[in-house]
């Protein structure tokens, strides 16, 4: 295995576990990191790639963004809305801070940013 190749699998395992954390943690966008490691993976081992194409929750986003270049309106919407869901019961419930709840806020904005404008909507 070559240096390079050892590399894009570090990043790409960085950023699925950033993306996994994503899930938990309200304002962290969970799909960008996803698209990040299936990219590296794809580039570096295809073993890792399969793997990550075979997982029940990810693997039929994954399949939909390849196949269609993609995201579709309805595939999109739910991921914005459940993140949106999540942030707003952090902050409402959880967090006291009111800078807290301001960086989580802002961070929401960019995933929303992300989701929305830069990951391309396609046709069901």
């Amino acid at each position: 295995m070559s240096f390079v190749k050892l590399i894009l699998i570090i990043l790409g395992t960085l950023s699925l576990c950033v993306g996994v954390i994503g899930i938990m943690i309200p304002g962290l966008p969970t799909t960008p990191f996803v698209l990040l490691t299936a990219g590296l993976y794809i580039k570096s081992s295809d073993k890792l790639y399969q793997k990550l194409l075979s997982t029940r929750l990810i693997g039929s986003y994954l399949t939909e963004f390849q196949t269609n270049k993609g995201m579709t309106k309805k595939s999109k919407l739910l991921a914005i809305a459940s993140m949106w869901i999540m942030i707003l019961i952090s902050i409402l419930f959880f967090i006291d801070t009111i800078s807290l709840r301001l960086i989580i806020a802002v961070i929401g904005l960019i995933g929303t940013f992300v989701m929305g404008l830069m990951v391309p909507t396609v046709k069901s």
